[in-house]
């Protein structure tokens, strides 16, 4: 299977992530406007690092016109168990499609992988997103302080 894809517009490439883009992709978590207030704990500190990027499914979007450009958004794809670690758009390229674009993808890559099911434990403010891309609610995270003191949304993508 070829692991990138081309947007509507063609303007888009997902592509498997290189230990080079680790620290674009720790800059794109640390500076979401989605983890600022009361999220902000859970990712000062986070680092996606050169190993994460070799050991799991990371892929990235970013644009043809300049693929060494800014990274529009990534995701994590853990195989065992099955659960997408982590999934980030850019903030000035929310509303464009990208990641729609990028859940698309890892069912693709989910499929590929054997997979049935991903698990996602999601950041409050992005359970409708998750929803409305196909997952279905399952259950409830509870929260898990210093870091994390707020209970989270447990959903599931089937894959078909």
């Amino acid at each position: 299977m070829n692991p990138s894809i081309t947007s509507r517009n063609g303007a888009t490439v997902i592509r498997r992530a290189v230990a080079r883009d680790a620290k674009r992709l720790t800059r794109l978590v640390r500076g979401s406007r989605a983890y600022e207030g009361q999220y902000a704990a859970m990712v000062a500190g986070y680092r996606v690092g050169p190993d994460y990027i070799e050991a799991h499914r990371v892929f990235v979007a970013v644009g043809t016109d300049d693929p060494a450009g800014p990274v529009l958004g990534f995701y994590s794809l853990v195989v065992a168990p099955p659960e997408l670690d982590l999934l980030f758009v850019a903030d000035g390229t929310q509303g464009r499609g990208i990641g729609r674009m990028l859940v698309e993808h890892m069912k693709s890559q989910a499929r590929a992988a054997g997979l049935d099911r991903v698990h996602v434990v999601s950041h409050p403010p992005a359970e409708g997103f998750y929803r409305s891309v196909g997952a279905l609610h399952t259950g409830t995270a509870p929260a898990n302080p210093p870091a994390v003191a707020w209970d989270r949304p447990e959903l599931e993508f089937r894959i078909t």
